[in-house]
């Protein structure tokens, strides 16, 4: 958000060639008139490219945002599959290694998996299912030392929880 309370434009963490689905997302988040059809406009681009990651971002954001957590985490679940299938991983991420992928390029499979495997660590702290939260934000930590994807954050925000 900028200072006067509008949303700025939605930046992606890895690639969205066409710009439609930070469009999309970023038209949904700035009201509350679009998010159904936003939704549905997604669930139609997941159904004709299954493919294309930065959609799955768009709607488990969505989701979150609408605070349909349980859908949220499917579709984040659904991002991990496609993300390692894409990337040639195991979509287990109990699983992976740092020498799995290159964890790093940021505009590849395995960015976004990192990038999603944080979101999913979020909406596993706001369900309240805090041990699978813990062990994926552990996980990220090894495949990502640099914190590249920023899970520090949502660790930070799990610790401050759990210490009151």
């Amino acid at each position: 958000m900028s200072p006067d309370g509008a949303l700025g434009e939605i930046t992606l963490p890895f690639a969205d060639p066409t710009g439609q689905v930070a469009a999309l997302l970023e038209t949904a988040l700035a009201s509350s008139t679009y998010p159904t059809e936003v939704e549905k406009l997604l669930r139609q681009h997941l159904l004709t490219d299954p493919d294309y990651l930065p959609a799955y971002f768009a709607m488990y954001k969505l989701l979150f945002r609408q605070s349909r957590l349980a859908e949220a985490e499917e579709i984040a679940r659904t991002a991990l599959a496609s993300g390692a299938r894409l990337g040639g991983f195991p979509p287990n991420w109990q699983h992976l290694a740092p020498g799995t992928a290159d964890w790093s390029v940021i505009h590849s499979p395995a960015h976004f998996y990192l990038f999603t495997l944080k979101g999913l660590s979020f909406i596993l702290l706001r369900r309240k299912q805090l041990d699978e939260c813990r062990e994926v934000l552990e996980k990220i930590g090894e495949l990502d030392p640099h914190d590249l994807v920023g899970a520090s954050v949502i660790r930070a925000y799990a610790d401050g929880l759990t210490a009151h």
